[in-house]
């Protein structure tokens, strides 16, 4: 098992409340930190798993069976970000970092 971290967006958050928090938590076994910037929620994971696929699609099955009316929109990761850019540089591709 390998320790992941990545960040999922949320929709159908309009504010963090205690009872959404509370929710989230004991959907997810914790390990979660909820957050809000410029009116958009995200959830920071710290997640052992066989792989990010894994660690992120439990995390995402979790949080939406949570019952609170939370949908994912996006996956963010910083692997996932460093895997992209040595992609795009194979291919010859601008990233602008």
């Amino acid at each position: 098992m390998n320790d992941y971290r990545f960040t999922l967006i949320l929709s159908g958050v309009s504010e963090i409340t205690p009872q959404l928090a509370d929710a989230l938590y004991a959907a997810t076994g914790g390990g979660i930190e909820l957050n809000m910037r410029d009116g958009v929620a995200f959830l920071e994971f710290d997640r052992a798993s066989p792989s990010l696929h894994d660690a992120a699609t439990s995390a995402i099955s979790q949080v939406e069976g949570a019952g609170v009316g939370v949908r994912v929109v996006r996956v963010e990761s910083q692997a996932a970000n460093i895997i992209a850019k040595i992609n795009a540089d194979l291919l010859g591709v601008t990233t602008g970092t």
